[in-house]
């Protein structure tokens, strides 16, 4: 078994590495993603007890490297970029997470009792995983306290429903087609000459869009981008005085996590302050998450689930499955195109690396750019909406 703090810092590496390499040049697992990747790599491992399940570096993994690529992915994000979009996928992504929220108040009223005190704690983390990814899970989980068994169990069952909904998302355009409008050829795609950076004052997530006939060429994750030692530093520098500031003045306004505070921060920074035009950190916020990924994939055993009861497990499949009939449903009466719908539906449940899995595996490429930016913008909107959805069930008696 693999337990001395060195080989597990060397493991969690290893396999972000690998995820990353196996996404880029084999297009069966490029299906997946890095980010999925990286979860079922750590999660067999874990399953078949060759790496121990408790170590200090899953804390410093847990704490301040998710911190950080809260911090550095955040700083990424541009709203403006929301006009490049295009109305459909804003649209769409609108009732991905309108979906969302309905699902864990479905949830919460239908499996809550089986969590007593602690089920507004779930509503809100699942709320916050399920609007932007597994990143807000930990940071909504974290700030409300969600006990440790429950947090293992959930987060297990999140990631077998995201690994379904991933799939689903993947047929359903298939299946789905001819009951809804084609996709708009082109639309909301950014030309990039091959080899070549837009000019500085464009977005990160659109700096690393190529047009170029591979697929593959256009995710962010393997694009090349200008990016200094000085870059490093200030971002480094950047995100840890975020971490310490957000943890500071959660001191003095307690009722509010320190979580929703470097949130704020990095969302301010990266839009009113030259921060937001430093390179790098849309990559180093992604290379941080999908460590985290396999720290969640390691946190994965079948017998957390089993331990706090199938139940967490119905209740995810719950608020994915109210969250999929309203996406799939309302965006049908909508005249939604169904591509549209599956990659913001992905945004939401799995982040931008999932909805980017989505793109470029179906080679769509005019939803490459939306899928980062709905994604990231699901970043920036889950830790708000989470907690605010733990408070309305806690105040309706649901802990």
């Amino acid at each position: 078994m693999i337990q001395s703090p060195l080989a597990v810092s060397a493991l969690i590496v290893v396999i972000t590495a690998v995820s990353f390499l196996l996404d880029r040049h084999v297009r069966l697992l490029s299906r997946l993603g890095a980010g999925m990747l990286a979860i079922l790599f750590a999660a067999i491992l874990s399953n078949l007890g060759l790496v121990t399940p408790q170590s200090p570096v899953y804390d410093v993994v847990m704490g301040p490297v998710t911190s950080l690529a809260i911090a550095w992915l955040l700083l990424s994000v541009n709203l403006s970029d929301l006009r490049k979009v295009g109305s459909r996928v804003i649209l769409a992504f609108g009732l991905a997470v309108a979906g969302t929220t309905v699902g864990a108040f479905v949830g919460a009223a239908v499996f809550g009792g089986g969590f007593g005190a602690e089920s507004w704690k779930l509503a809100g983390a699942l709320t916050g995983t399920y609007t932007g990814g597994s990143l807000n899970f930990v940071a909504v989980g974290r700030g409300t306290g969600l006990p440790d068994q429950l947090f293992a169990g959930a987060t297990a069952a999140d990631n077998v429903t995201t690994t379904i909904w991933l799939a689903a998302t993947l047929l359903l355009p298939v299946w789905l087609a001819r009951f809804y409008p084609p996709m708009a050829d082109g639309s909301a795609h950014v030309n990039v000459p091959a080899g070549r950076e837009t000019r500085s004052t464009d977005s990160h997530a659109e700096k690393v869009v190529r047009n170029t006939p591979d697929p593959h060429a256009e995710h962010p994750f393997f694009a090349s981008v200008s990016m200094s030692t000085l870059d490093i530093a200030v971002l480094a520098g950047t995100g840890l005085l975020l971490i310490l500031l957000a943890d500071r003045v959660a001191t003095f306004v307690p009722g509010i996590p320190s979580v929703l505070w470097l949130t704020t921060f990095a969302l301010i920074a990266g839009h009113f302050t030259p921060l937001g035009r430093v390179s790098g950190a849309f990559q180093l916020g992604n290379f941080a998450l999908v460590m985290f990924f396999v720290v969640i994939g390691i946190a994965s055993r079948i017998s957390e689930i089993l331990a706090v009861g199938i139940a967490v497990f119905w209740f995810t499949l719950t608020v994915v499955g109210v969250h999929g009939a309203i996406v799939f449903g309302v965006g049908r009466l909508l005249r939604i195109d169904v591509e549209s719908l599956a990659v913001a539906s992905q945004a939401a449940i799995g982040g931008p690396s999932s909805a980017l899995a989505v793109a470029v595996a179906r080679e769509w490429p005019a939803l490459v750019l939306p899928g980062v930016i709905v994604g990231l913008l699901g970043y920036a909107v889950g830790n708000y909406l989470g907690f605010a959805v733990s408070a309305v069930v806690r105040s309706m008696g649901g802990g």
